[in-house]
């Protein structure tokens, strides 16, 4: 059998659990990583920790499966009597799933196709943006040929055909940068120096001009889970507006952190168009400035002085806790788009006060936190809702799941019983008559690894 190897590790790793009323063992296992319910083995402090051969050569196995038949990951649930009878669930998410923690579901797609607003926000239109005074495009390209003479340049034809596949036209900074050198590996003879020089001579390793992209907010993709939790948020002095993504972003570079950075065509209130701006590969949502223009930052090694925004996105995003907001009341606001209700041990809370607001997208809360989960059927305008699986049986019961739904999850922290999630979630995806989560049951019987 092929999980017969990795179950008995795991019977083996886990008796008190498995004996115990309702134990179970759950994991995952895909050819991205797996999470498997294993005790962790701290070695010496001079030695490196290193995965047990027995476990390793048994994930391969079942790895070994998944390839045959096509899949890329699994989660399972084993019921494992002390004598060894084991009832095997295996469930495998489809295209309606939004990846997952462990055996438990991620986040539900009810619509096809559907992503979280902060996805779907375009730029602020800026016509009156203009480039910084220190735009050159001129002395931008002189000083590049200075430092790097011997450099291959792009033709006229090359940087329209770049053009042409990007759908927007260059700005006169980076064409400039591109007569300069195209950045090619090949026209570097896959020399480490010669790209070290052209990445000195910018002060960035430039993308070759084949590999410009667009960092729209498809090029930033998140699971709903946390898309829905971020809001696009652009104060009145920002020199960068709070998007995603935008498509007058045009990714030039890329450090070795995964650091993106782009020429912004679409700036700020109190940006200018051609500033350069990097997208932090530790954030979702959000650019930064770093220098007016290229050649700012080119010629003058000038970086930006413009102050960077604080993280506070309230009112937009309220967080209902012991820590912060007290109570739903505090945070209602006509531009209230991200309730998170959560760590609360206090009474109940009632959400009257936040019905009716015309943005509020998005409703996260903790269980036993709601005086009345069905309020929730108020909240017109949701597009996603997390809860935990009690909130969502009461509403399913009653019929009052919003159907202004494209999003769904069930909060559920470990040690629950992962199967209730799953046909919580299936009841769910039913109901917006999506594929469901496939369970496969497998009976045998098991004895103790030797």
């Amino acid at each position: 059998m092929t999980w017969e190897p990795l179950l008995r590790l795991l019977w083996a790793g886990n008796q008190e659990t498995v004996d115990a009323p309702g134990g179970h063992l759950a994991g995952n296992i895909g050819h991205g990583g797996w999470s498997l319910p294993l005790p962790q083995r701290f070695p010496p402090p001079d030695q490196v920790l290193l995965v047990d051969e027995k476990v390793d050569e048994a994930v391969r196995r079942v790895l070994s499966a998944l390839t045959d038949i096509g899949l890329d990951d699994i989660s399972f649930v084993a019921e494992i009597s002390p004598t060894g009878t084991t009832t095997l669930h295996l469930l495998t998410a489809g295209v309606a799933v939004d990846g997952g923690s462990g055996p438990y579901p991620g986040a539900l797609v009810l619509i096809e196709g559907a992503v979280a607003e902060p996805w779907r926000r375009p730029p602020n239109p800026t016509p009156g943006a203009v480039p910084a005074r220190s735009a050159d495009p001129a002395l931008l390209e002189r000083t590049l040929r200075e430092r790097i003479p011997d450099a291959i340049g792009a033709t006229d034809a090359e940087i329209a055909a770049a053009e042409a596949r990007l759908g927007i036209a260059l700005p006169d900074e980076l064409t400039a940068l591109y007569r300069v050198t195209r950045a090619r590996w090949q026209d570097w003879a896959d020399d480490d120096a010669a790209a070290r020089r052209v990445s000195d001579a910018v002060g960035l390793l430039p993308l070759s001009l084949d590999t410009l992209s667009i960092a729209d907010a498809s090029s930033r993709p998140c699971p709903w889970e946390f898309a829905a939790m971020e809001a696009v948020v652009t104060p009145p002095d920002a020199a960068v507006q709070g998007l995603v993504g935008s498509p007058g972003w045009i990714m030039f570079a890329a450090d070795d952190y995964g650091d993106q950075y782009a020429v912004d065509l679409t700036p700020g209130p109190r940006g200018h168009r051609g500033q350069i701006i990097t997208l932090s590969h530790e954030l979702d949502i959000g650019a930064a400035l770093i220098a007016d223009s290229l050649t700012d930052l080119v010629v003058h090694r000038r970086e930006s002085e413009h102050p960077d925004h604080e993280e506070d996105r309230s009112p937009v995003v309220a967080h209902v806790n012991r820590r912060s907001l007290t109570s739903v009341e505090a945070a209602a606001h006509p531009d209230l788009e991200v309730l998170s209700i959560g760590d609360w041990d206090s009474a109940p809370l009632s959400l009257a006060a936040v019905t009716g607001l015309p943005r509020l997208r998005t409703l996260a809360a903790d269980h036993g936190t709601l005086a009345d989960p069905l309020e929730i059927a108020e909240l017109t305008g949701l597009e996603f809702l997390e809860l935990a699986p009690e909130e969502w049986r009461i509403l399913l019961d009653a019929g009052k799941v919003p159907r202004s739904l494209s999003a769904a999850a069930i909060k559920a922290h470990r040690p629950r019983h992962p199967l209730p999630i799953v046909a919580i979630a299936n009841e769910l995806l039913t109901l917006w008559e999506r594929p469901p989560i496939v369970r496969r049951i497998v009976e045998g019987h098991l004895t103790p690894e030797v």
